[in-house]
């Protein structure tokens, strides 16, 4: 079903008419951040864990929070949305906060404006992939690893690089490495790796982005005595891991079948869905 609306500042717009003007500071600096969420049966999982994070990133981005612009409204507008375009079974929300318009030292307004979009969520997302994620490693960006890396800013230039790359390379998904040669993340999720009996995800120190779904994953298995930890990883673990599997808000969990002439199981990786996963996407 197609995307009839969308919300700007709380305002229900129709699709396909422009918003911002050329001077617009996220189309010149990607001066903005977003978050992308899941809706499941008018339900938002892990929306207090996107709201924290979202609102740590607007402190950090010295954006102010919109006056009367609570959790619980923006809740409430994400779901309006999504059943307004019919979409509340099983939606992917992009919610957008941008400053406006200037030059880099031009005065700007104190509060961002925020753009919420809904689609329908393709039925792949609802179980864990059948078929394994092919990964490549791409080779021309090494993200920094400062106080913004781990935010999703909308300075998205290593990832939208990386995805072109990897399609171009007939991969699913890329492998973005950190400035030291080390293992970040993916250009949509985050990365867990199965060495010697334990699952290991790059630290936040390495420059990954702060995911939602990374975040409840480590937590979940942290509560059922599943070793987990946050580490360094380098390309040689990828390719002594025993399985791998990539994390996002939309997915939960997808297990990957190849990097390069790498090829891996998805036995853990399915136990791990089943345990913490199926779980979260039912529904009262």
């Amino acid at each position: 079903m197609e995307s009839r609306y969308l919300l700007l500042d709380g305002k229900k717009l129709f699709t396909g008419k422009p918003l911002i003007d050329v001077d617009n500071r996220t189309f010149r600096y990607g001066d903005g951040c977003f978050e992308t969420l899941k809706v499941i049966a008018g339900q938002i999982p892990l929306f207090s864990f996107h709201i924290e994070r979202l609102f740590f990133t607007l402190e950090q981005l010295d954006m102010a929070i919109p006056p009367h612009l609570s959790a619980q409204r923006l809740e409430q507008q994400i779901l309006d949305l999504a059943a307004a375009n019919g979409h509340a079974s099983n939606a992917r929300i992009r919610l957008t906060f941008f400053r406006g318009s200037g030059g880099l030292y031009d005065a700007d307004a104190a509060f961002p404006h925020w753009l919420i979009q809904s689609w329908m969520g393709p039925e792949w997302t609802r179980t864990i992939n059948i078929n394994g994620v092919d990964l490549g490693i791409y080779p021309d960006a090494g993200k920094s690893v400062d106080r913004f890396a781990n935010l999703k800013s909308a300075q998205f230039l290593p990832y939208a690089m990386a995805a072109r790359w990897a399609k171009r390379q007939h991969f699913n998904d890329a492998v973005v490495l950190n400035a030291h040669g080390r293992v970040a993340d993916t250009t949509i999720a985050n990365i867990f790796v199965l060495l010697e009996g334990s699952w290991r995800t790059p630290a936040l120190s390495e420059g990954p982005i702060n995911g939602v779904m990374r975040r409840f994953v480590i937590a979940e298995m942290r509560k059922r005595g599943i070793p987990v930890e946050e580490s360094p990883i380098t390309i040689e673990d990828l390719a002594a891991a025993q399985e791998i599997f990539l994390t996002n808000a939309i997915s939960g969990i997808r297990w990957v079948k190849s990097l390069g002439d790498n090829q891996y199981t998805n036995s853990a990786a399915a136990t791990v869905y089943q345990q913490l996963i199926v779980p979260l996407w039912k529904t009262p």
